[in-house]
């Protein structure tokens, strides 16, 4: 995997080291990164489980009433 090399504040850093409960700075953000994406994934599995429903609903013919 390519690495990339970024500068942030010092004390950003060292708050997220101690949130994240690690030693090495590069851990901590790389912690907070891969969470961040995880609970993307997360998000837009619920919003497509709440979406389908609609769609199968949308697709379907309405039932006669009467």
């Amino acid at each position: 995997m390519a690495k990339v090399t970024i500068n942030l504040d010092a004390e950003l850093v060292v708050e997220v080291m101690v949130l994240a409960g690690v030693g090495s700075p590069q851990d901590a953000v790389e912690l907070v990164v891969r969470d961040y994406i995880a609970r993307g994934h997360r998000t837009e599995a619920r919003v497509a489980e709440r979406e389908e429903p609609r769609a199968e609903r949308d697709l379907k013919p309405p039932e006669p009433q009467g």
